[in-house]
């Protein structure tokens, strides 16, 4: 992950969620470690639904040989296939990482309620680094978006695990 990445404010004192909020990503964060433990990067998210956890994910897309396996992606099927239904009012996303432009797209589609996020990714990503389609008056759904949610230890996260992975490059030189 390059050295750019870097967490948005987040005031938790402002927040009079931030217990909730936090909880939630800290179990995105589990599950952003077992990407990492099966050789993806470390990217979780969970979908919540009045205050219950009613699906997870994580990042699959190089094990599954899927492009749009990415956490909020898995999530969001998982929850639709609990719920019996492709459409997810009143539901939350958690995820470690700010989504790319497909998972923005999806979680619209998807009618969430709110995406809340961890660490920003200013090279793909779409709440607002890189572009913003849910601050786009013109669509017809409007999503909410919370950024900087333990986003030092979901930016620890991302570096280590790169960090790790050019540490083994330089080892095993190149392939």
């Amino acid at each position: 992950m390059p050295d750019q990445l870097s967490p948005v404010a987040y005031d938790s004192a402002a927040d009079p969620e931030h217990e909730r909020h936090e909880q939630f990503m800290a179990l995105a964060l589990a599950q952003a470690q077992l990407a990492w433990d099966r050789g993806e990067v470390p990217v979780g998210a969970v979908v919540v639904k009045d205050g219950e956890v009613i699906a997870t994910g994580f990042n699959q897309p190089i094990s599954g040989h899927d492009p749009t396996a990415h956490a909020e992606i898995v999530a969001l099927r998982a929850a639709a296939e609990k719920l019996g239904n492709y459409r997810l009012p009143g539901c939350e996303l958690y995820v470690t990482l700010e989504p790319c432009i497909m998972c923005s797209g999806a979680m619209m589609h998807a009618r969430l309620a709110r995406v809340v996020y961890a660490a920003t990714d200013p090279k793909t990503g779409a709440c607002g680094s890189v572009v913003n389609p849910f601050g786009e008056p013109s669509l017809n759904h409007q999503t909410q978006v919370l950024g900087g949610v333990l986003a030092v230890q979901a930016s620890s996260l991302l570096r280590a695990f790169f960090a790790e992975r050019r540490a083994l490059a330089r080892k095993t030189g190149p392939a």
